[in-house]
């Protein structure tokens, strides 16, 4: 298989199991997608229509995009599953330099565990793990990143800069956040002084950066959000002016809640009031807002969350990892919560697979729930189009629809983990992850029979060793 940077004129593949993730969950046991450039033209039942193969427009006039037989891919589809492009919508990247760490931590011990060492990053080092995070992301399916940064040490560096043309190098889309933190242990908060910043300096980079890497228009490649750490680590004022100037610039607003019972109690103790009445005090709930893990969300959280329209990132395998609890996400799902997947850190999440989060999701919430709480189509449309509408992408990513943009995942099911299961889709769902045979974002190959077709998974891999090095020894 060959690839570019450059989208091929058309792309066509023909026999798999498609499942769309449609509103209807459209599923066609035997099916095709057609892909001109980077836009999906066709999904339906049976072999690609006679127009596609000899590279027409469905009105068979003329020639589409410039594509003609020559320029049109076909790939054999049999024996595999089509998915959307996976998309993750909470992630830190940078951590990916330092798992391994504090393995049997909870949130708060981990945290002051591993403050020091991340203070010490900049934007070289940041780039490096950014890439091996996110090469690990792509190859397990994931096209979209969502990247929750908020350590920003004086004299870094771009850090932003780095992890954006670590997404473009790889080919995913990344939707990147310009974090912060400003609460430091001598005023109350959990993180040590010397990594946090003052205000004006968090406001004025956080403008800077939508200015200089955010993009708003159809097809965007890399977008911002503002995303404040959490309200351990922040003050009342930074969250407020955050979430003020986030809508002045029109962008998304991200930030943790609810997360640990450790978490509540320091909201009650220092504010008198739940994560969530804390928050929504300060405008941080609304249709532009998701927060990460919402483990300890009461009825009254998940009424507030429903009502205003904020969505949920929900990070089964690092909750786990944590012992932070069972999130109870089939009831925000019942109350109309919007619900995404996220990997989360990877130093709290030493896997990085974003593939993987399906089944725990699946797993994790039946253990919470009960086993007809949580199907295996719900947690995969929470890791397409809900990770979609919570990243305000729904009308262009998380499914598979004439017009949407063409990032898809191809699986191979028909080796000896899954040849001969009955449900497909639950190759994915409920079966160990299934090898990538093909990830198109903007209809570009970034994944191909397995590996990374932009980058040289050999010299990521050998970055990152450097790069984890480099920092253990500063």
């Amino acid at each position: 298989m060959s690839s570019s940077a450059l989208p091929l004129a058309r792309t066509i593949i023909e026999g798999a199991f498609i499942a769309t993730v449609d509103e209807a969950g459209s599923e066609f046991a035997v099916g095709h997608v057609v892909v001109d450039g980077n836009t999906i033209v066709a999904v339906g039942s049976g072999s690609s229509p006679q127009w596609a193969r000899d590279g027409l427009t469905p009105d068979g006039v003329g020639a589409t995009g410039g594509s003609s037989r020559a320029s049109i891919r076909l790939v054999d589809g049999r024996g595999h599953l089509v998915t959307p492009g996976l998309i993750n919508t909470h992630h830190h990247l940078y951590q990916w330099l330092t798992r391994g760490y504090a393995q049997d931590s909870i949130l708060f011990d981990w945290l002051t565990s591993l403050y020091p060492l991340w203070a010490r990053i900049d934007a070289e080092l940041v780039e490096a793990g950014a890439m091996g995070a996110m090469a690990v992301a792509a190859k397990s399916g994931c096209s979209t990143v969502g990247d929750h940064h908020y350590v920003f040490p004086s004299g870094a560096g771009d850090i932003l800069g780095g992890i954006v043309k670590a997404a473009g190098e790889l080919g995913v889309r990344i939707h990147a956040t310009r974090g912060s933190m400003d609460l430091g242990q001598s005023q109350g908060g959990l993180p040590p002084d010397f990594a946090v910043e003052s205000i004006d300096a968090i406001l004025a980079a956080s403008g800077e950066a939508v200015e200089r890497y955010h993009d708003a228009g159809r097809g965007a490649m890399a977008q911002i959000a503002l995303a404040p750490c959490s309200p351990f680590s922040v003050t009342a004022d930074l969250l407020r002016e955050s979430a003020a100037l986030g809508r002045s610039l029109g962008v998304r607003l991200h930030t943790h809640g609810s997360e640990t019972v450790e978490e509540d109690a320091f909201c009650l103790a220092k504010f008198g009031k739940t994560p969530t009445q804390y928050l929504e005090d300060l405008d941080w709930l609304g249709s532009d807002v998701w927060m990460a893990h919402c483990v300890h969300l009461d009825d009254h959280a998940i009424g507030r969350f429903a009502a205003t329209g904020t969505a949920v990132a929900h990070c089964p395998s690092s909750n786990a990892r944590l012992a932070a609890g069972i999130a109870r996400v089939p009831a925000m799902l019942d109350a109309g919560i919007t619900v995404g997947l996220g990997v989360d850190g990877a130093a709290s999440n030493e896997s990085g697979q974003l593939g993987t989060e399906i089944r725990m999701a699946v797993l994790m919430n039946r253990l919470g729930a009960g086993a007809d709480r949580m199907p295996g189509r719900t947690a995969l449309r929470m890791a397409t189009m809900g990770g979609a509408k919570t990243l305000g992408r729904d009308g262009e990513l998380g499914s598979l629809e004439v017009g949407k943009l063409a990032d898809l995942a191809v699986w191979k099911i028909d080796g000896v983990e899954h040849a001969g299961i009955l449900d497909p889709v639950a190759a994915l769902t409920l079966g160990a992850q299934p090898p990538l045979a093909l990830l198109l974002v903007n209809g570009v190959a970034v994944v191909e029979d397995g590996q990374l077709a932009r980058v040289d998974e050999a010299v990521v891999a050998s970055a990152v060793a450097r790069a984890s090095t480099a920092l253990a020894l500063r």
